[in-house]
């Protein structure tokens, strides 16, 4: 393995192609996303006309995953910085998203993370897996309601189910979760890695 250090970007790349998530949470409080106006009326899981680039903060401590605009990651990271990886993460979700849907998933967001080093930005950690996508069955797709999906979304479900602070370190997940966690993950690999 041939590696290279650099200094992790203080933000999350996150590029939407549908609305989910804090994105549609954001959507129905305000009609934007990120500072990102949205046409009148889209529902939950409603694809969107281009997909949009929607940075999070990404910090050891304090504001960590918290929906920042464009303009705020420019000024954290410079221009030309911010632009390479808005220009980069959204070329990378179009192609993998094109290719996706071939294969009958549909790649509804996803989250890149990038290194600097000087001048040069360069792509860093997992890239589109189910701990960093969200992956819908295109066959079960429906605007309108919350997909069933190949990702890390279902253990959310679970633990959101649960009487726990969200503070204190998170309880065991049982081994059925676990299980069917680990089948949602193998479901994806086959489908996206069928002939």
């Amino acid at each position: 393995m041939l590696v290279k250090k650099s200094t992790p970007a203080p933000v999350e790349c996150i590029v939407r192609g549908y609305l989910a998530g804090s994105g549609w949470k954001d959507y129905q409080n305000t009609g934007s996303v990120c500072g990102i106006r949205l046409p009148k009326g889209l529902v939950e899981a409603s694809r969107l006309e281009q997909p949009i680039f929607t940075p999070s903060t990404k910090a050891a401590i304090g504001a960590h995953d918290v929906n920042i605009t464009f303009d705020d990651m420019a000024t954290k990271l410079g221009k030309k910085r911010a632009e390479a990886m808005r220009d980069s993460s959204i070329a990378i979700y179009n192609r993998a998203s094109a290719l996706a849907e071939q294969k009958g998933i549909i790649i509804a967001d996803t989250k890149f993370e990038f290194g600097l080093e000087a001048d040069q930005v360069i792509l860093i950690d997992e890239v589109l897996t189910p701990d960093s996508s969200r992956f819908w069955p295109a066959d079960g797709y429906r605007p309108g309601k919350t997909p069933d999906s190949f990702d890390k979304q279902f253990v959310r479900d679970y633990l959101l189910n649960l009487p726990w602070d969200m503070k204190s370190p998170p309880p065991e997940l049982p081994p059925e979760i676990v299980k069917k966690t680990q089948d949602k993950y193998a479901e994806a690999l086959k489908r996206l890695t069928a002939a």
